[in-house]
């Protein structure tokens, strides 16, 4: 296996390289900005530039990469076009390239709620809108895929267990980013995580379970 990271630079996406290199998983990291990626990554992460706006940089970025993780994410500005380009079209084109060159799964990171319109997100630049979108797209493309919608994103890690569910079960809640990040990397190793949609949340109460037990709980639900 061979990853390759887009968003890599990004806070949730920082923490599924570290999660990837822990495991040993030789991990190329896309990063637009190649001293910057130096100054956050260890010498072991192979740091390629490119854009998921620009289709040919992500076929030479991606090279013989097998499995991809995306945590690409538009940030909160002016630009009413951000969330089209970076959570739709840039998540569409990763997954043309993923289908080209035969990607063994493509893991997202979505969120939660992306299927309410009428949520107050939406008031950035329809954001959850695109990225439901771009949900729907992987899931027609033939891509194997996992798309991993987290709750709140939280920067510091916490005890708590992670609760998983099936897609529009979970409404509310939070998550440390570095446990989406471990459920992104073991979702390439669980067969039942294969073509499925997730909500992941870490609630204090949720019960002690492994994320095997959660794949496949929600694969048969």
């Amino acid at each position: 296996m061979k990853a390759f990271v887009a968003g890599a630079t990004g806070e949730t996406g920082r923490r599924i390289v570290q999660e990837l290199t822990n495991r040993g998983i030789p991990t190329r990291a896309m990063v637009r900005d190649l001293e910057k990626g130096k100054q956050l990554f260890p010498s072991g992460v192979d740091l390629v530039v490119g854009d998921v706006l620009d289709v040919e940089s992500l076929r030479e970025a991606i090279a013989d990469s097998s499995v991809i993780l995306c945590a690409t994410g538009a940030t909160p500005s002016f630009d009413f076009t951000g969330p089209y380009k970076v959570d739709y079209e840039g998540t569409t084109n990763l997954t043309d390239v993923a289908r080209e060159k035969g990607i063994d799964r493509l893991v997202l990171v979505s969120s939660l709620c992306v299927s309410k319109f009428f949520h107050p997100l939406n008031l950035f630049w329809l954001v959850l809108y695109w990225k439901k979108k771009a949900e729907d797209y992987i899931t027609r493309s033939g891509v194997p895929y996992t798309i991993v919608r987290p709750g709140g994103l939280k920067n510091e890690d916490n005890d708590n267990n992670v609760l998983m569910k099936q897609p529009d079960t979970l409404f509310e809640g939070n998550i440390p980013r570095a446990k989406v990040a471990s459920v992104c990397v073991e979702a390439l190793f669980q067969p039942a995580a294969q073509n499925q949609i997730v909500e992941i949340i870490a609630p204090p109460d949720a019960p002690e379970r492994s994320l095997e037990d959660w794949f496949e709980q929600v694969a048969s639900a």
